[in-house]
């Protein structure tokens, strides 16, 4: 039986694969599983719930909130708000643990169950196997004053606002930034935070109705912003997903400073303030090549992990280091945030275009990208790529004909139901046919 919990939680179609009772009974197991350290300690388990604005969020969400109040869980319902400030919230209120209702990136008719322990930190594969194996036991019920009580609680994001300007380092005077949240989750709080540190603000996909959520807008579709910057004369755009754990961003000109380049410039900000730990970015196997070799030319060192951005969390974690992230734009900044949190990068980088009185096109010509190339592939069993000897075989050769000057990842989507085929070689021309080809060997192999 596959398991329940994907690489960022538990994700697919709400009201099919995502529903009210699997919500109900999700919230349930974790009151149990995350519970047990309050009820160590004598104390009522606190659990801080939110969502993005999906329509499925609202009956999501009431189940959710349901289901822990049932199992003796008080909950401080905070509604509409992104991923990092419920992260946030759970950590600043002291609450047991957290709950997200999002999707992400994905399409409005998805959405997600996610769960933060206590302290905003995401839970390990361990935790959620805990999770996943309390669904359907039996339970002694809490009565009378023992049930939970919930509590609609809307002051998270005035203490989340404030959270973000305590973490600039420069006020934002002077700028122009566009910022497009995707009609998502930030949509309120990225446009008032940019303000209140002291840029022109131009709002983009910020009228959320429950059903545009990444619909044409935000980081997975840039174009929209792309257009503005260039129309209003703005020095950059701001993009966020749907729940605002993820940023990317537009420079003047209108083209796109992906997730890698982010990364590298925020590293050698924070290493020029003294506040790189170890001199240490911590990035995925998906990061271009080109981050690396800028990352080395400047004396920093890059580590791999994983992709999910619970991984580089992990690593953070570990090695005590400051900053990681991916190259879609989910980006930690350890000292602030417990997890990915797309506002406050974007606010960071908008604060060094303030600092330096470079133009982000500059900024981000600190590393050059290796042409790169990835293919979602639709239709297959994701499950048997690892297993299958004529794929790996494909995967040997052509990586050996690449030798030192490309590189291939191919990997199965821990949110989606596909393979990812990803290519970098010295031309574009040369990491598409490879790729191509590549895709090929995939679809005879494990179509289903």
């Amino acid at each position: 039986m596959a398991r329940l919990f994907g690489t960022d939680g538990v994700r697919g179609l709400a009201n099919d694969a995502i529903t009210a009772e699997l919500a109900l009974n999700l919230a349930v197991a974790a009151a149990h599983v995350l519970g047990d350290s309050a009820r160590a300690q004598g104390k009522r388990p606190r659990a801080v719930v939110g969502r993005d604005p999906r329509a499925s969020g609202e009956f999501l969400s009431a189940a959710v909130c349901a289901g822990l109040a049932s199992a003796g869980v008080d909950v401080h319902n905070v509604g509409v708000l992104p991923t990092p400030a419920v992260a946030f919230l759970t950590a600043d209120m002291g609450a047991t643990f957290g709950v997200m209702l999002s999707a992400s990136h994905n399409a409005m008719p998805d959405n997600g169950i996610k769960f933060f322990a206590e302290g905003g930190h995401k839970l390990p594969d361990a935790v959620e196997d805990e999770i996943e194996a309390q669904l359907g036991q039996d339970w002694e019920r809490p009565l009378g004053a023992e049930v939970g009580r919930i509590h609609e609680n809307r002051a998270g994001q005035a203490r989340y606002v404030a959270h973000l300007l305590r973490a600039l380092p420069h006020r934002l005077d002077g700028l122009t930034v566009v910022i497009d949240s995707a009609h998502g989750a930030a949509s309120d709080v990225s446009p008032e935070v940019f303000r209140l540190a002291g840029a022109e603000v131009i709002e983009i996909g910020s009228d959320p109705d429950g059903l545009n959520i990444n619909d044409g807008y935000g980081s997975t579709h840039l174009d929209r912003l792309k257009g503005a910057v260039v129309q209003r004369d703005a020095d950059l755009g701001i993009a966020h997903d749907g729940d605002a754990d993820r940023c990317l961003a537009v420079d003047g000109n209108g083209d796109e400073v992906g997730g890698d380049q982010i990364m590298a410039i925020l590293a050698l900000s924070l290493k020029e303030r003294g506040e790189l730990r170890e001199d240490t970015l911590v990035a995925t196997v998906m990061s271009n090549l080109g981050l690396h070799q800028a990352m080395n030319k400047a004396g920093i060192t890059v580590r791999q992990t994983g992709v999910g951005d619970r991984y580089v969390l992990e690593d953070l974690r570990a090695g005590n280091y400051s900053l990681g992230g991916e190259q879609s734009g989910h980006v930690i900044l350890l000292d602030h945030a417990t997890t990915g949190d797309g506002v406050l990068t974007g606010l960071l980088l908008a604060a060094r275009v303030a600092e330096t009185g470079t133009a982000l096109n500059r900024l981000a010509a600190v590393m050059t990208q290796m042409p790169q190339v990835l293919i979602n592939v639709r239709g297959v069993d994701r499950d048997r790529l690892e297993t299958d000897d004529i794929v790996q075989a494909a995967v040997e050769t052509e990586s050996r004909a690449l030798g030192d000057g490309g590189r291939i990842l191919l990997r199965k989507s821990g949110t989606e139901p596909l393979v990812r085929v990803m290519v970098e070689a010295g031309s574009e021309a040369e990491a598409t046919a490879v790729a191509h080809r590549l895709v090929t060997v995939v679809k005879d192999r494990l179509s289903l």
